[in-house]
């Protein structure tokens, strides 16, 4: 399941504050959900047909629905719906009690990572379920298409499983003079293949019934019913007949000698093979690979600064020196290698049988023997360089696209930090890179913070329905050494290294700086506190001495955090909440409206502004739900004398609607692009 995907889940409990803890664990630890609490059977199908629930989360103990009961119904749905039990403890007694209920997996309430971990386990599980059906629609959709393709094929084509006929098509029958599939259903291949060849192709069927990959091509003379021989090229590719493996040949007359075919797969200026007939070679090892072989490699090699060397040796002289290239390259390498070109100036090679720690010793012969090496052009001699990107080949990337596109990245990467060097994609080694990655960003963080490389933007929040001054929103960046770097990137490393706190500051710090210049009297900005912000009990503190130290007033500012975060921390949220007023600032919750009531909040956190959840306003104006549940909001919020705002407002249609709602504010791209305020 997509990490951003929405989960739909239905609580089966008795009490509301317990399936509220439940959503602010989950939502804490990452999991987008859409809630629902019921409490009876008729709550519950009522639920199932307007939230369509992907889990259900049932506490076994509850008055009017009891687990089986909640298992019954689920069935009775026909719906695939994971049933996870909720308990308090988990020993031999309730785990067997549950099972046999009818839950599909038990998680603790108390416990949130193994709480998020069953909940992800679940969701993902559904997703894999949903596209396996989804693949096999398609594949008996494919197979009907196929079938129709191949009764109307004139290719000779036949699917043979474990070396009997099971299909064929008519060409297939008139070329080797059967009349109808019946006379050679169940017979072998073996059969139609002429004595001078039987022995070979036994050999061959031998290999494959020990799941060896066929040949893409193989050139064999075949016998018809009538006695007649001529000579045959089967093409041979992976099938499925009625669900089970299968072998799928293409038979074509011989009608070209062996020498022409062969010249067909090479490159005429290198003589090596071409592009089309290496991505076939490719193919075969990629299906190797994907049965966990995993002594193969696909390398990309490209001489460096081409365009330069062009100029200064002339276009005339462009095939001679691919020539003296290919010299080269073909004398470190050694059968199986093959080595083919692969663009105008870029050559492809395909190792076989080289565990992946030799690979890099092979990159450094090659890198060495063309480096060390004059070229003789003519009236011209001169040394080139190269760069290599590999891809180590291995069960986890063994897709064509995938391999060469990784070899792609590690060529660019290698040419870039300039050339004459190699890299290579080694999936093994992926957790050291990020674990790598990690290291640097938080390096590059408190670099940021110790020498203020952080940038702040701000993205109006434009009044609907009137309003005094003016309302923005900050947005933090870091300038990076390519550009600036969305907090999509640099926040949650700052999470996992405790510097949210510091960041909160140096925003907060900066807003008030802000503040107090002349240009910004009328002003007031939304600022986020993360949770570890929100449970630091000196925070307010600092705020109020920064606000007096700066002479601004308290109300400009607009402290914002999560509705999920106030849930789970509600008693640090009153008092800070209660410290903030003091200092007349404001307040909003953000990502409001999504839990089971999010109004309830409102008793305990006397907030201004109530953000709606950007889930409202995704695809507002076909979505009439969404337009049912933000009105419902606006009127509560009114009543409570609360303002409302809509994020990430993207068009006019959706600004319309809000407007007719009653919504107070709307913020978007689509109103403002961020700007720039200060460094």
């Amino acid at each position: 399941m997509k990490q951003d995907s929405v989960i739909k889940i239905l609580f089966v409990a008795d009490v509301l504050e317990h399936a509220e803890q439940i959503i602010s664990q989950l939502r804490n630890g990452g999991i987008a959900v859409r809630p629902a609490r019921v409490g009876n059977e008729a709550e519950f199908l009522a639920a199932l047909d307007s939230l369509g629930p992907d889990l259900v989360l049932a506490v076994p103990g509850a008055r009017d629905l009891a687990l089986a009961d909640v298992a019954r119904l689920i069935g009775a749905s026909a719906r695939d719906i994971a049933l996870v039990a909720l308990l308090d403890h988990i020993d031999a007694t309730t785990l067997a009690q549950a099972f046999r209920s009818g839950a599909r997996a038990v998680a603790l309430a108390g416990n949130t990572e193994q709480l998020r971990g069953i909940v992800l386990q679940e969701a993902e599980a559904l997703s894999a379920r949903r596209a396996v059906r989804r693949l096999e629609a398609a594949l008996r959709e494919a197979n009907r298409r196929c079938d129709a393709l191949l009764d109307s094929s004139r290719d000779p084509i036949a699917y043979v499983h474990e070396g009997m006929h099971v299909r064929a098509n008519q060409a297939y029958l008139e070329m080797l003079g059967f009349e109808e599939f019946a006379e050679i259903e169940g017979q072998t291949l073996l059969d139609l293949v002429a004595e001078d060849g039987t022995e070979d192709f036994r050999g061959l069927l031998k290999r494959l019934s020990r799941g060896e990959p066929p040949p893409a091509r193989l050139d064999l003379r075949l016998k018809r019913a009538d006695g007649g021989v001529f000579d045959a090229l089967l093409e041979f590719s992976q099938a499925a007949f009625e669900g089970e493996p299968c072998l799928q040949i293409i038979v074509r007359r011989q009608v070209v000698d062996k020498s022409l075919l062969e010249q067909l797969q090479r490159d005429i200026v290198t003589g090596l093979y071409n592009r089309t007939h290496f991505i076939d070679l490719l193919g075969s090892a990629v299906t190797e690979a994907g049965k966990g072989r995993n002594d193969q490699a696909v390398l990309l090699l490209e001489p460096d600064h081409f365009a330069s060397v062009v100029d200064r040796v002339g276009i005339s002289n462009v095939d001679t020196l691919l020539r003296g290239l290919v010299e080269r390259i073909q004398g470190v390498l050694a059968p199986p290698d093959i080595a083919a070109r692969f663009s105008d100036h870029g050559f492809v090679i395909l190792l076989r049988g080289r565990p992946h720690e030799s690979v890099q010793v092979l990159c450094t012969a090659l890198l060495q023997a063309i480096n060390g090496a004059i070229l003789d052009l003519g009236n011209h001699s001169l040394a080139i360089t190269a760069s290599i990107g590999g891809s180590l080949m291995g069960e986890k990337n063994a897709n064509t696209a995938a391999a060469l596109d990784q070899a792609g990245n590690m060529l660019r990467n290698a040419q870039g930090e300039g050339g004459n060097r190699f890299a290579l994609y080694d999936p093994a080694a992926q957790e050291r890179a990020e674990a790598d990655k990690d290291k640097r960003w938080h390096n590059l963080l408190r670099d940021a913070l110790a020498h203020g490389r952080f940038v702040i933007f701000h993205q109006q929040v434009i009044a609907l329905l009137g309003s005094e001054g003016s309302i923005s929103e900050l947005l933090l960046r870091m300038d990076g050494a390519q550009g600036l770097v969305l907090p999509g990137i640099f926040m949650p490393v700052a999470a996992r290294h405790g510097l949210l706190p510091a960041i909160d500051r140096w925003v907060l710090r900066e807003a008030i700086r802000l503040l107090s210049s002349s240009g910004f009297s009328q002003q007031s900005f939304f600022v986020k506190i993360s949770t570890p912000s929100l449970l630091d009990e000196k925070l307010a503190d600092w705020i109020g001495e920064k606000l007096r130290e700066s002479s601004v007033d308290g109300q400009h500012l607009i402290l914002e955090f999560q509705e999920n975060e106030v849930v789970t921390n509600l008693k640090h949220a009153q008092r800070f909440s209660q410290q903030a007023r003091a200092l007349g600032c404001r307040l909003a919750l953000e990502r409001f409206g999504v839990g089971l009531n999010s109004f309830r909040l409102l008793d305990h956190v006397d907030a201004d502004f109530l953000k709606l959840d950007r889930s409202f306003v995704n695809d507002l104006a076909r979505n009439t739900e969404n337009q049912r549940r933000v009105r419902e909001i606006v009127q509560q919020a009114q009543a409570r004398g609360k303002e409302t705002v809509a994020e990430w407002v993207e068009d006019v249609n959706s600004v319309s609607l809000l407007f007719a709602a009653g919504v107070s504010y709307v913020q978007g791209n689509f109103q403002h692009e961020p700007e720039r305020l200060a460094s």
